[in-house]
């Protein structure tokens, strides 16, 4: 049975209990917010389970020194967003990640497979599905959210043994910890993208200016959404954005009729963002990576020959070809000519010489 936990000194006597290895999960809200609102942590230590209520006034230092010790292996469950969640408690993140997800695709059990897809082909068994869309910020929780919550912490370390003996025999260990060290630094930088406009291909024929403007505007949008803490949707979605980048509000009162509907786009908001569309372009933001065009014949066809040579490596593993190299990697490097620093590590001996090889003689 699991133990609710909403008071310090039960959360520091539970985390007394000895054992290296942490099954961990949360629940969070995301519904109106830039960032995730924690609403649980569930906890499991040498077959003890805790699910400690982060809304209640508790002292979580102990914890989060725990979990932040590289000595302590935390088990999770495709982590990405349960880090953000957590970034409150562990502005360092966690000391050592072991990814349940990541390993099942190390050990040919199937790219991004699902927590209870896993738990059933590991375990045995079939786990209920029914709150995973819950309001987990109500108090008190359902006995249907408590249970709920505590089977997705329960399995984790018979997955934990399972899987890390699957990796040994298969000799992915290594590989498999530099990924999970990797998305445990991506969640310490927690860094914006310095070149939001490169997904906007829509724009590519748009002129130098204009294309600076769409730069200028994404980035004082995600710094104003991380700000006021609302959904970047709501301070200015992708449509209204593209057109005040192309064709800007004459004044205020055209903003005002043309920014309708935004939720978050207030008054000291529109008057920065205003102030963003007449001020002219100073000389380091024309200094940017232009769009890269819609993808031609050319570059469709040099895609296919890097992804030729990616699947056949990746069917030599036996591994997902996405774990190895994603086709966004493929075209990032098309265009940049580049080695992107996300196929550093373990797939550059394998990719590196092989695929730029191929460009070079396009």
């Amino acid at each position: 049975m699991a133990a609710w936990i909403d008071r310090t000194e039960t959360l520091q006597e539970f985390n007394r209990r000895p054992g290296r290895l942490i099954g961990l999960d949360t629940e969070f809200m995301r519904t109106d917010t830039f960032a995730p609102r924690l609403a649980l942590v569930q906890i499991e230590i040498d077959g003890h389970v805790a699910l400690v209520d982060p809304l209640a006034a508790l002292d979580l230092a102990d914890l989060s020194t725990r979990l932040g010790d590289p000595q302590t292996v935390s088990i999770m469950h495709s982590a990405s967003e349960d880090l953000d969640a957590l970034s409150p408690l562990l502005p360092d993140s966690l000391g050592t990640l072991f990814d349940t997800q990541i390993a099942a695709a190390f050990c040919g059990l199937g790219a991004g497979l699902g927590y209870q897809k896993l738990v059933l082909a590991v375990c045995g068994v079939d786990l209920p599905k029914g709150e995973t869309r819950s309001d987990w910020l109500q108090r008190p929780l359902s006995p249907q959210q408590l249970e709920y919550a505590a089977q997705d912490v329960i399995h984790l370390p018979v997955l934990h043994a399972d899987l890390a003996a699957r990796l040994g025999v298969r000799g992915f260990a290594e590989w498999h910890a530099e990924d999970c060290a990797r998305m445990l630094d991506r969640a310490r930088r927690r860094e914006p993208d310095p070149q939001p406009q490169a997904g906007y291909r829509g724009a590519a024929d748009w002129p130098r200016q204009q294309q600076a403007m769409l730069r200028r505007l994404l980035l004082w949008r995600d710094a104003t959404a991380r700000r006021i803490d609302k959904p970047r949707p709501w301070i200015l979605d992708d449509p209204r954005l593209l057109d005040f980048s192309s064709n800007p509000p004459h004044d205020s009162a055209d903003l005002l009729e043309r920014s309708r509907g935004l939720r978050a786009l207030r008054g000291p908001e529109r008057t920065e963002l205003l102030d963003l569309l007449r001020r002219p372009l100073e000389d380091h933001e024309l200094d940017f990576d232009p769009i890269p065009p819609q993808a031609d014949a050319e570059e469709r066809r040099m895609i296919r020959s890097l992804k030729e040579f990616v699947v056949e490596q990746a069917s030599r593993l036996d591994i997902p070809e996405g774990l190895l190299c994603s086709r966004r990697h493929l075209e990032t490097l098309y265009v940049s000519r580049k080695w992107p620093a996300a196929l550093e590590g373990w797939r550059r001996s394998l990719l590196h010489d092989a695929l730029m090889n191929r460009l070079e003689q396009t």
